[in-house]
């Protein structure tokens, strides 16, 4: 995990690209809603903090209704962690964080990163605290394949040529489906965004909070945004860094993804091309998507080693050019590994991909993938019914980028085959009676772009648009003393930048 800016997935290359928009709606009344009844007893339980092995980090449980609809009728266990409040300076309160996904561990991110990497003067005056969402990492995590079944699934055709390429890749997406079933069918229908949001207000009721106060990065925003749909008398200071547009129905999401995506690749071939050494050529950047789509036609034919038992595929060579997009300081390595796939050795893009993935040396993988096409396929009905209407999208999808719009086409067809029916529904979030809440869209994001959050600016009734202009996915703690003021003063005394305020 890059303990800088750990790196969250929106819509992998295979099977996680129904993306992320839930659905499900709380209404918008300003004042602060009771706790019903029935949840009295989860919003009166003790949390018991212990050491957690991880210097200057506190860690508990909290218990959830594992159905909100049925709040008696069984638990969930949630993971949190905390590091308390540095000073000096008065304490503020609790800064929740969750750094996207849906699938990425909050505990992970805030002992990693958050609680290490935020500005001193943030920690000083937040306890700042993370939960694993349900489903997800430490929170009894939604489990799918075995370490060599996802090797299989992750090297699986996702270009298919012809209709026996289609059936395979169908059948993989059948199997995934069918393996998160088996192994976690009891909670697959509790993992909506929409829960999670329950949980989030639940948490902080027991941490003392009268407000919540949160960043969510990338699908965190959208989890945000959602809080402040059901909650809107609870937003304190919410800071929602690389937006989600929660009215999109998926096909649109990640057809507009898809075009992200070629608009990053765009910018990190215009770099390599002014180098000497640039693997895709040194004239342009047609020419660099030229080349690069020659490779990935090449390795579709015939794989090329990688001195480990697994080849380098297309798929996978897709997977490590795409992880390398959603961070500018990637691209050397991924100059590197492209380069060494120039050559036949497929090392370098292997290792960018298993980063993707989350895949361990000895063969295992965090459930990331798993707990992402969970969250996706039953916060949002899916893209594409079936691979006849995927085929009918190609042409839309290419044209959104030449590069990666087959490879995200079939990508979208995962839902699909999803054994829950969805809970959620594309739909405006305005959040009425909120306190102002910061938005914030980098122009050349990859996996949320820049219109997404001036759409989510836009619908929010507290909303407020600030911009970054420049590359990677999110702008907060980036390195633009700009971008990272303007959050500082807002989370430190409530106050969002000017209307318009861009920084590069």
């Amino acid at each position: 995990m890059d303990t800088r800016r750990p790196l969250r997935i929106l819509a992998t290359a295979l099977g996680t690209a129904g993306l992320l928009i839930s659905g499900c709606s709380s209404g918008s009344s300003t004042s602060a809603p009771s706790v019903p009844a029935a949840l009295a007893p989860h919003y009166a339980q003790q949390l018991n903090w212990r050491d957690c092995g991880v210097g200057g980090f506190q860690c508990t449980t909290m218990k959830a209704p594992l159905d909100y609809a049925k709040p008696d009728g069984g638990d969930i266990e949630l993971a949190v962690s905390r590091a308390k409040a540095t000073g000096p300076g008065k304490r503020i309160g609790s800064l929740l964080v969750n750094p996207g996904g849906p699938g990425g561990s909050a505990v992970g991110y805030l002992q990693s990163y958050a609680a290490i990497g935020y500005p001193a003067q943030v920690r000083a005056r937040y306890d700042m605290v993370a939960i694993d969402p349900r489903g997800v990492a430490r929170s009894e995590p939604v489990e799918c394949l075995t370490g060599p079944q996802m090797d299989a699934y992750t090297q699986v055709d996702q270009t298919p040529d012809d209709a026996t390429e289609v059936n395979r890749l169908s059948e993989a997406y059948k199997e995934f489906a069918s393996g998160c079933e088996r192994r976690s069918g009891e909670i697959l229908p509790h993992v909506s965004t929409v829960e999670t949001a329950r949980d989030m207000d639940m948490l902080r009721a027991l941490l003392g909070d009268e407000k919540l106060h949160y960043v969510g990065a990338s699908y965190g925003t959208y989890l945000g945004a959602t809080y402040a749909e059901i909650f809107p008398a609870r937003v304190g200071r919410l800071v929602l860094d690389g937006a989600m547009d929660p009215s999109l129905p998926a096909v649109d999401a990640n057809r507009d993804q898809t075009a992200g995506f070629e608009t990053a690749f765009k910018s990190f071939a215009a770099d390599c091309v002014k180098k000497a050494d640039c693997p895709l050529g040194t004239t342009s950047t047609a020419d660099a998507a030229t080349r690069l789509k020659q490779l990935f036609a090449g390795l579709d034919a015939r794989p090329i080693p990688t001195g480990a038992s697994r080849e380098l595929t297309e798929s996978l060579a897709t997977t490590g050019v795409i992880a390398a997009m959603y961070d500018e300081s990637a691209w050397p390595q991924l100059r590197d590994a492209l380069t060494g796939a120039e050559k036949g050795d497929g090392s370098g893009l292997l290792s960018l991909a298993d980063s993707y993935y989350e895949r361990e040396p000895n063969g295992t993988y965090a459930n990331l993938m798993f707990a992402n096409t969970a969250v996706n396929c039953l916060d949002l009905p899916p893209a594409f019914a079936d691979a006849n209407a995927a085929a009918q999208a190609l042409t839309g999808f290419e044209k959104a980028s030449p590069v990666f719009g087959r490879t995200f086409t079939w990508a979208a067809l995962n839902c699909a085959h999803w054994p829950v029916r969805p809970t959620g529904t594309p739909h405006r979030i305005e959040a009425k009676g909120a306190d102002p809440i910061l938005v914030v869209g980098t122009t050349r994001d990859p996996a949320t772009p820049y219109k997404w959050a001036e759409s989510l600016a836009g619908q929010l009734s507290s909303g407020t648009l600030l911009t970054y202009r420049g590359d990677g996915h999110t702008a907060y703690g980036r390195g633009s003393d700009c971008i990272d003021s303007a959050i500082n003063t807002y989370l430190l005394d409530g106050t969002p930048p000017t209307k318009g305020k861009t920084c590069s």
